[in-house]
Protein backbone atom coordinates (compact mmCIF):
# COMPACT_ATOMS: atom_id res chain seq x y z
CA UNK A 1 0.00 0.00 0.00
CA UNK A 2 1.15 3.65 -0.76
CA UNK A 3 1.51 6.39 2.02
CA UNK A 4 -0.21 9.67 1.19
CA UNK A 5 3.14 10.83 0.56
CA UNK A 6 4.05 8.15 -2.05
CA UNK A 7 0.87 8.76 -3.61
CA UNK A 8 1.09 12.45 -3.80
CA UNK A 9 4.46 11.88 -5.42
CA UNK A 10 3.64 9.25 -7.94
CA UNK A 11 0.02 11.00 -8.78
CA UNK A 12 2.12 14.26 -9.46
CA UNK A 13 5.03 12.10 -12.07
CA UNK A 14 2.03 11.11 -13.61
CA UNK A 15 1.35 14.46 -15.17
CA UNK A 16 5.06 15.89 -15.74
CA UNK A 17 5.32 19.77 -16.02
CA UNK A 18 5.46 22.47 -18.16
CA UNK A 19 9.49 21.37 -19.01
CA UNK A 20 9.18 18.13 -19.50
CA UNK A 21 6.63 17.78 -22.66
CA UNK A 22 8.49 15.27 -24.10
CA UNK A 23 8.40 13.07 -20.87
CA UNK A 24 4.57 13.77 -21.32
CA UNK A 25 4.21 12.68 -25.51
CA UNK A 26 6.51 9.42 -24.49
CA UNK A 27 4.15 8.93 -21.70
CA UNK A 28 1.07 9.18 -23.91
CA UNK A 29 3.02 7.21 -27.04
CA UNK A 30 3.19 4.37 -24.13
CA UNK A 31 -0.95 4.62 -23.79
CA UNK A 32 -1.51 4.57 -26.99
CA UNK A 33 0.44 1.82 -27.87
CA UNK A 34 -0.45 -0.72 -25.19
CA UNK A 35 -4.65 0.14 -26.00
CA UNK A 36 -4.14 -0.33 -29.96
CA UNK A 37 -2.26 -3.71 -28.88
CA UNK A 38 -4.44 -5.18 -26.23
CA UNK A 39 -7.74 -3.47 -28.43
CA UNK A 40 -6.45 -6.06 -30.92
CA UNK A 41 -5.96 -9.13 -28.99
CA UNK A 42 -8.91 -8.82 -27.81
CA UNK A 43 -10.67 -8.20 -31.66
CA UNK A 44 -8.67 -10.97 -33.04
CA UNK A 45 -8.98 -13.36 -30.22
CA UNK A 46 -12.76 -12.87 -30.07
CA UNK A 47 -13.36 -13.26 -33.72
CA UNK A 48 -11.02 -16.25 -33.87
CA UNK A 49 -12.82 -17.71 -31.11
CA UNK A 50 -16.21 -17.10 -32.72
CA UNK A 51 -15.48 -18.31 -36.18
CA UNK A 52 -14.60 -21.81 -34.16
CA UNK A 53 -17.44 -21.55 -32.05
CA UNK A 54 -20.00 -20.65 -34.91
CA UNK A 55 -18.70 -23.15 -37.10
CA UNK A 56 -18.52 -26.35 -34.62
CA UNK A 57 -22.41 -25.05 -33.71
CA UNK A 58 -23.52 -25.10 -36.79
CA UNK A 59 -21.62 -28.25 -38.39
CA UNK A 60 -23.33 -30.07 -35.12
CA UNK A 61 -26.67 -28.28 -35.83
CA UNK A 62 -26.58 -30.29 -39.16
CA UNK A 63 -24.03 -33.61 -38.34
CA UNK A 64 -23.70 -33.11 -34.54
CA UNK A 65 -20.60 -34.05 -32.96
CA UNK A 66 -20.35 -37.04 -34.08
CA UNK A 67 -21.72 -39.64 -37.09
CA UNK A 68 -22.12 -43.63 -37.19
CA UNK A 69 -21.16 -43.95 -40.72
CA UNK A 70 -21.49 -48.26 -42.27
CA UNK A 71 -19.57 -49.94 -44.19
CA UNK A 72 -21.18 -49.76 -48.05
CA UNK A 73 -22.96 -46.90 -46.88
CA UNK A 74 -26.09 -48.57 -45.41
CA UNK A 75 -26.96 -49.04 -42.06
CA UNK A 76 -28.95 -51.92 -41.69
CA UNK A 77 -30.82 -52.66 -38.45
CA UNK A 78 -30.29 -49.22 -37.38
CA UNK A 79 -32.88 -49.21 -34.90
CA UNK A 80 -30.50 -51.70 -31.85
CA UNK A 81 -27.72 -49.38 -32.89
CA UNK A 82 -29.69 -46.00 -32.48
CA UNK A 83 -30.95 -47.80 -28.72
CA UNK A 84 -27.37 -48.75 -27.83
CA UNK A 85 -26.24 -44.89 -28.70
CA UNK A 86 -28.79 -43.18 -26.88
CA UNK A 87 -28.06 -45.55 -23.50
CA UNK A 88 -24.77 -44.26 -23.74
CA UNK A 89 -23.81 -41.68 -20.88
CA UNK A 90 -23.02 -38.23 -22.14
CA UNK A 91 -25.03 -38.42 -25.48
CA UNK A 92 -28.05 -36.05 -25.39
CA UNK A 93 -29.48 -37.32 -29.04
CA UNK A 94 -29.33 -39.18 -31.71
CA UNK A 95 -31.04 -39.78 -35.02
CA UNK A 96 -30.86 -41.47 -37.93
CA UNK A 97 -30.16 -39.76 -41.93
CA UNK A 98 -29.46 -39.89 -45.07
CA UNK A 99 -26.87 -38.15 -46.97
CA UNK A 100 -26.45 -38.34 -50.52
CA UNK A 101 -24.36 -36.64 -53.56
CA UNK A 102 -26.59 -36.16 -56.49
CA UNK A 103 -27.88 -33.99 -59.24
CA UNK A 104 -30.21 -30.99 -59.43
CA UNK A 105 -32.09 -29.40 -62.34
CA UNK A 106 -34.23 -26.59 -62.92
CA UNK A 107 -35.41 -24.83 -66.20
CA UNK A 108 -32.25 -26.94 -68.06
CA UNK A 109 -29.79 -25.46 -65.37
CA UNK A 110 -28.15 -28.49 -63.44
CA UNK A 111 -25.55 -27.98 -60.12
CA UNK A 112 -24.83 -31.04 -57.91
CA UNK A 113 -25.79 -31.15 -54.64
CA UNK A 114 -26.48 -33.16 -51.25
CA UNK A 115 -30.06 -34.86 -50.86
CA UNK A 116 -30.57 -35.19 -46.97
CA UNK A 117 -33.08 -37.53 -45.89
CA UNK A 118 -34.08 -36.10 -41.85
CA UNK A 119 -36.73 -37.15 -39.46
CA UNK A 120 -39.91 -34.67 -39.15
CA UNK A 121 -38.11 -33.75 -35.68
CA UNK A 122 -34.97 -32.68 -37.32
CA UNK A 123 -37.02 -30.99 -40.25
CA UNK A 124 -38.79 -29.30 -37.65
CA UNK A 125 -35.65 -27.68 -35.85
CA UNK A 126 -35.10 -26.05 -38.75
CA UNK A 127 -37.82 -24.01 -38.23
CA UNK A 128 -35.76 -20.80 -37.37
CA UNK A 129 -33.66 -21.11 -40.72
CA UNK A 130 -36.76 -20.78 -42.90
CA UNK A 131 -36.69 -17.77 -45.22
CA UNK A 132 -39.57 -18.35 -47.27
CA UNK A 133 -42.11 -21.02 -47.37
CA UNK A 134 -43.29 -23.20 -44.48
CA UNK A 135 -41.26 -25.54 -43.11
CA UNK A 136 -44.62 -27.90 -42.01
CA UNK A 137 -45.41 -28.71 -45.48
CA UNK A 138 -41.95 -31.06 -45.42
CA UNK A 139 -44.16 -34.12 -44.98
CA UNK A 140 -43.18 -37.64 -46.08
CA UNK A 141 -45.11 -38.43 -49.69
CA UNK A 142 -45.89 -34.85 -50.02
CA UNK A 143 -43.59 -34.30 -52.90
CA UNK A 144 -41.71 -31.40 -51.03
CA UNK A 145 -38.60 -30.45 -50.01
CA UNK A 146 -36.61 -27.68 -48.56
CA UNK A 147 -33.47 -26.24 -49.95
CA UNK A 148 -30.68 -23.73 -49.00
CA UNK A 149 -30.51 -20.11 -50.03
CA UNK A 150 -27.54 -20.17 -52.20
CA UNK A 151 -28.98 -22.88 -54.27
CA UNK A 152 -32.17 -21.58 -54.86
CA UNK A 153 -30.80 -18.39 -55.75
CA UNK A 154 -27.68 -20.52 -58.67
CA UNK A 155 -30.79 -22.39 -60.24
CA UNK A 156 -33.76 -19.53 -60.12
CA UNK A 157 -35.89 -21.85 -57.55
CA UNK A 158 -38.56 -19.98 -55.92
CA UNK A 159 -41.45 -21.44 -53.47
CA UNK A 160 -43.53 -23.42 -56.06
CA UNK A 161 -41.52 -24.71 -58.27
CA UNK A 162 -40.55 -27.99 -58.96
CA UNK A 163 -36.94 -29.14 -59.26
CA UNK A 164 -35.84 -32.49 -60.58
CA UNK A 165 -33.75 -34.54 -58.77
CA UNK A 166 -31.45 -37.45 -60.48
CA UNK A 167 -30.55 -39.98 -59.25
CA UNK A 168 -28.00 -41.81 -61.61
CA UNK A 169 -28.54 -45.50 -59.88
CA UNK A 170 -31.72 -46.49 -60.92
CA UNK A 171 -32.88 -49.81 -61.01
CA UNK A 172 -31.45 -52.41 -63.63
CA UNK A 173 -33.75 -53.48 -66.34
CA UNK A 174 -32.81 -55.88 -69.47
CA UNK A 175 -31.98 -53.07 -71.69
CA UNK A 176 -29.84 -51.40 -68.68
CA UNK A 177 -29.52 -48.97 -65.88
CA UNK A 178 -32.58 -46.47 -65.91
CA UNK A 179 -31.61 -43.41 -64.64
CA UNK A 180 -34.48 -41.84 -61.78
CA UNK A 181 -35.56 -38.73 -62.57
CA UNK A 182 -37.88 -37.39 -59.78
CA UNK A 183 -39.67 -34.07 -59.77
CA UNK A 184 -39.89 -32.25 -56.40
CA UNK A 185 -41.70 -29.16 -55.15
CA UNK A 186 -40.24 -26.76 -53.31
CA UNK A 187 -42.17 -26.24 -50.28
CA UNK A 188 -39.11 -23.93 -48.11
CA UNK A 189 -35.76 -22.14 -48.58
CA UNK A 190 -33.41 -22.18 -45.66
CA UNK A 191 -30.59 -20.46 -44.59
CA UNK A 192 -27.96 -22.21 -42.09
CA UNK A 193 -25.29 -19.69 -42.29
CA UNK A 194 -22.59 -21.92 -44.28
CA UNK A 195 -22.37 -21.26 -47.32
CA UNK A 196 -21.30 -24.66 -48.66
CA UNK A 197 -24.57 -26.13 -46.88
CA UNK A 198 -26.42 -23.16 -48.36
CA UNK A 199 -25.14 -23.56 -51.46
CA UNK A 200 -25.98 -27.71 -52.08
CA UNK A 201 -28.46 -29.04 -49.31
CA UNK A 202 -31.86 -30.58 -50.14
CA UNK A 203 -33.36 -31.88 -47.46
CA UNK A 204 -36.44 -34.15 -47.36
CA UNK A 205 -38.15 -36.81 -45.14
CA UNK A 206 -36.45 -40.02 -44.86
CA UNK A 207 -38.60 -42.01 -46.27
CA UNK A 208 -38.46 -40.09 -49.89
CA UNK A 209 -35.14 -40.27 -49.10
CA UNK A 210 -34.88 -44.11 -49.29
CA UNK A 211 -37.78 -44.33 -52.25
CA UNK A 212 -35.04 -41.95 -53.80
CA UNK A 213 -32.42 -43.66 -53.39
CA UNK A 214 -33.82 -47.08 -53.41
CA UNK A 215 -32.82 -48.31 -49.72
CA UNK A 216 -35.46 -49.79 -48.09
CA UNK A 217 -35.49 -49.39 -44.98
CA UNK A 218 -31.73 -48.61 -43.80
CA UNK A 219 -29.89 -45.34 -43.00
CA UNK A 220 -26.98 -43.70 -44.52
CA UNK A 221 -25.73 -42.65 -40.98
CA UNK A 222 -26.78 -42.21 -37.24
CA UNK A 223 -25.81 -38.46 -35.77
CA UNK A 224 -25.00 -38.10 -32.33
CA UNK A 225 -24.87 -34.94 -29.83
CA UNK A 226 -23.03 -35.28 -26.59
CA UNK A 227 -22.96 -32.95 -23.45
CA UNK A 228 -19.44 -32.13 -24.16
CA UNK A 229 -17.81 -31.92 -28.18
CA UNK A 230 -14.12 -31.95 -26.88
CA UNK A 231 -14.25 -34.80 -25.58
CA UNK A 232 -16.52 -36.77 -27.76
CA UNK A 233 -14.37 -39.48 -28.60
CA UNK A 234 -13.91 -41.02 -24.94
CA UNK A 235 -17.96 -40.65 -24.71
CA UNK A 236 -18.48 -42.57 -27.61
CA UNK A 237 -15.46 -45.38 -27.25
CA UNK A 238 -18.19 -47.94 -25.77
CA UNK A 239 -20.12 -47.64 -28.84
CA UNK A 240 -17.29 -47.21 -31.51
CA UNK A 241 -15.86 -51.14 -29.51
CA UNK A 242 -19.58 -52.31 -30.41
CA UNK A 243 -19.32 -51.81 -33.91
CA UNK A 244 -16.17 -53.11 -34.78
CA UNK A 245 -16.57 -54.67 -37.71
CA UNK A 246 -20.25 -53.04 -39.05
CA UNK A 247 -19.63 -49.57 -38.81
CA UNK A 248 -17.10 -46.26 -37.63
CA UNK A 249 -17.65 -43.65 -35.70
CA UNK A 250 -16.54 -40.04 -36.63
CA UNK A 251 -16.70 -36.92 -34.87
CA UNK A 252 -16.26 -33.37 -35.69
CA UNK A 253 -12.53 -33.43 -35.37
CA UNK A 254 -11.72 -36.02 -37.65
CA UNK A 255 -14.27 -35.35 -40.36
CA UNK A 256 -13.70 -31.64 -40.25
CA UNK A 257 -9.59 -31.80 -38.85
CA UNK A 258 -8.15 -29.67 -41.38
CA UNK A 259 -10.43 -26.76 -41.07
CA UNK A 260 -10.14 -27.06 -36.94
CA UNK A 261 -6.36 -27.09 -36.74
CA UNK A 262 -5.65 -24.83 -38.99
CA UNK A 263 -7.70 -22.32 -37.04
CA UNK A 264 -6.01 -23.90 -33.80
CA UNK A 265 -2.60 -22.85 -34.90
CA UNK A 266 -3.43 -19.50 -36.68
CA UNK A 267 -5.20 -18.46 -33.15
CA UNK A 268 -1.91 -19.56 -31.04
CA UNK A 269 0.09 -18.10 -33.79
CA UNK A 270 -1.93 -14.28 -33.92
CA UNK A 271 -2.24 -14.11 -29.99
CA UNK A 272 1.89 -14.90 -30.02
CA UNK A 273 2.71 -12.04 -32.86
CA UNK A 274 -0.16 -9.21 -31.03
CA UNK A 275 1.98 -10.21 -28.06
CA UNK A 276 4.93 -8.66 -29.13
CA UNK A 277 2.99 -5.53 -29.64
CA UNK A 278 2.58 -4.89 -25.44
CA UNK A 279 5.87 -6.48 -25.39
CA UNK A 280 6.81 -3.04 -27.43
CA UNK A 281 4.47 -0.87 -25.84
CA UNK A 282 5.79 -2.29 -21.96
CA UNK A 283 9.30 -1.22 -23.57
CA UNK A 284 7.95 2.44 -24.12
CA UNK A 285 7.10 2.52 -20.48
CA UNK A 286 10.45 1.76 -19.40
CA UNK A 287 12.23 4.79 -21.78
CA UNK A 288 9.52 7.17 -20.40
CA UNK A 289 10.10 6.20 -16.64
CA UNK A 290 14.28 6.31 -17.61
CA UNK A 291 13.81 10.00 -18.92
CA UNK A 292 11.20 10.50 -16.12
CA UNK A 293 14.38 8.95 -13.28
CA UNK A 294 16.95 11.32 -15.02
CA UNK A 295 14.51 14.76 -15.23
CA UNK A 296 14.04 14.48 -11.40
CA UNK A 297 17.16 13.24 -10.15
CA UNK A 298 17.82 16.34 -8.26
CA UNK A 299 13.88 15.78 -6.88
CA UNK A 300 14.85 12.49 -5.61
CA UNK A 301 18.35 13.20 -4.24
CA UNK A 302 16.36 15.95 -1.59
CA UNK A 303 13.47 13.82 -1.03
CA UNK A 304 16.27 10.92 0.16
CA UNK A 305 17.85 13.73 2.15
CA UNK A 306 14.51 14.48 3.63
CA UNK A 307 14.24 10.60 4.80
CA UNK A 308 12.36 9.19 1.86
CA UNK A 309 13.06 5.78 1.91
CA UNK A 310 14.85 3.68 -1.31
CA UNK A 311 11.27 1.45 -0.71
CA UNK A 312 9.40 4.47 -0.78
CA UNK A 313 10.94 5.55 -4.52
CA UNK A 314 10.70 2.04 -5.53
CA UNK A 315 7.37 1.97 -4.64
CA UNK A 316 6.53 5.77 -6.48
CA UNK A 317 8.10 4.74 -9.82
CA UNK A 318 6.78 1.20 -9.99
CA UNK A 319 3.21 2.78 -9.29
CA UNK A 320 3.73 5.52 -11.79
CA UNK A 321 4.67 3.32 -14.81
CA UNK A 322 2.18 0.82 -14.04
CA UNK A 323 -0.63 3.05 -13.64
CA UNK A 324 0.32 3.96 -17.44
CA UNK A 325 0.21 0.54 -18.28
CA UNK A 326 -3.17 -0.25 -16.09
CA UNK A 327 -4.34 2.67 -18.05
CA UNK A 328 -3.51 1.49 -21.62
CA UNK A 329 -4.94 -1.47 -20.52
CA UNK A 330 -8.13 -0.64 -19.17
CA UNK A 331 -8.73 1.84 -22.21
CA UNK A 332 -7.88 -1.12 -24.73
CA UNK A 333 -10.43 -3.28 -23.56
CA UNK A 334 -13.01 -0.59 -24.06
CA UNK A 335 -11.75 -0.34 -27.74
CA UNK A 336 -11.79 -3.51 -28.07
CA UNK A 337 -15.39 -3.85 -26.94
CA UNK A 338 -16.36 -1.20 -28.79
CA UNK A 339 -14.48 -2.34 -32.41
CA UNK A 340 -16.29 -6.20 -31.50
CA UNK A 341 -19.72 -4.22 -31.10
CA UNK A 342 -19.74 -2.08 -34.58
CA UNK A 343 -17.50 -5.27 -36.76
CA UNK A 344 -19.86 -5.72 -38.95
CA UNK A 345 -20.54 -1.72 -40.12
CA UNK A 346 -16.75 -1.49 -39.96
CA UNK A 347 -16.14 -4.60 -42.36
CA UNK A 348 -19.06 -2.83 -44.56
CA UNK A 349 -17.84 0.68 -44.44
CA UNK A 350 -13.79 -0.91 -45.60
CA UNK A 351 -16.02 -2.77 -48.29
CA UNK A 352 -17.69 0.25 -49.66
CA UNK A 353 -14.53 2.50 -49.28
CA UNK A 354 -12.14 -0.02 -50.81
CA UNK A 355 -14.73 -1.66 -53.21
CA UNK A 356 -13.36 -5.29 -51.99
CA UNK A 357 -15.46 -7.48 -50.65
CA UNK A 358 -13.68 -8.54 -47.29
CA UNK A 359 -16.05 -11.28 -45.61
CA UNK A 360 -16.67 -12.85 -48.36
CA UNK A 361 -18.84 -15.84 -47.82
CA UNK A 362 -17.71 -18.40 -50.11
CA UNK A 363 -14.47 -18.72 -49.21
CA UNK A 364 -15.14 -17.84 -44.76
CA UNK A 365 -17.85 -20.46 -44.49
CA UNK A 366 -20.01 -18.40 -42.34
CA UNK A 367 -22.16 -15.39 -43.55
CA UNK A 368 -21.26 -13.24 -41.15
CA UNK A 369 -18.32 -12.19 -38.89
CA UNK A 370 -18.94 -13.84 -35.34
CA UNK A 371 -17.31 -13.44 -31.96
CA UNK A 372 -16.72 -14.87 -28.95
CA UNK A 373 -15.70 -13.60 -26.02
CA UNK A 374 -14.02 -15.75 -23.67
CA UNK A 375 -13.48 -14.14 -20.09
CA UNK A 376 -10.44 -16.39 -19.22
CA UNK A 377 -9.02 -15.36 -22.37
CA UNK A 378 -9.81 -11.24 -21.67
CA UNK A 379 -8.43 -12.06 -17.64
CA UNK A 380 -5.38 -13.43 -19.74
CA UNK A 381 -4.93 -10.34 -21.94
CA UNK A 382 -5.33 -7.99 -19.07
CA UNK A 383 -3.61 -9.08 -17.04
CA UNK A 384 -0.39 -9.60 -19.84
CA UNK A 385 -0.66 -5.86 -20.19
CA UNK A 386 -0.82 -5.40 -16.37
CA UNK A 387 2.24 -7.44 -15.85
CA UNK A 388 4.32 -6.61 -18.44
CA UNK A 389 4.06 -2.98 -17.42
CA UNK A 390 5.12 -3.73 -14.38
CA UNK A 391 8.07 -5.80 -15.09
CA UNK A 392 9.20 -2.71 -17.16
CA UNK A 393 9.39 -0.21 -14.46
CA UNK A 394 11.73 -2.32 -12.19
CA UNK A 395 15.01 -1.14 -13.80
CA UNK A 396 13.92 2.83 -13.77
CA UNK A 397 12.17 2.26 -10.13
CA UNK A 398 15.65 0.62 -9.04
CA UNK A 399 17.63 2.97 -10.10
CA UNK A 400 15.82 5.88 -8.67
CA UNK A 401 15.89 3.82 -5.28
CA UNK A 402 19.78 3.83 -5.49
CA UNK A 403 20.23 7.21 -6.24
CA UNK A 404 23.11 8.56 -3.94
CA UNK A 405 22.20 12.39 -2.80
CA UNK A 406 25.66 13.12 -1.81
CA UNK A 407 26.36 13.15 -5.23
CA UNK A 408 23.88 14.37 -6.91
CA UNK A 409 23.75 17.26 -4.53
CA UNK A 410 27.62 18.12 -4.41
CA UNK A 411 27.49 20.56 -7.14
CA UNK A 412 24.29 22.13 -6.48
Amino acid sequence: MLTPFERMIAKRYLWPGKGEAFIALVAGISVGVVMLSVAMLVLVMSVMGGFRSEMLDKFAGLNGHAVVQAYGGKLDNWESTLEQVLATEGVVTASPLIEQPLLASLNGRAVAIFVRGNTAEDIADLGDKVLLGDIASIQPDSGKVAIGSRLASNIGARVGDTITIINPQGRTTPFGTSIRQVGYEVGAIFEIGLYDFDETFVIMPMQDAQTLLLMGDSVGLIEITVTDPDNVGEILKPVEDALVGRAVIADWKQINSTLFEALEVERVAMFFVLSFMVLVASFNILSSLVMLVRAKTRDIAIMRTMGATRRSLLKIFVTTGTTIGTLGTLTGLVLGFLLLYFRNPIVDGVAFLTGVEIWDPSVRFLTSLPVRVDPWEIIGITALGIVLSFLATLYPALKASNTDPVQVLRYE
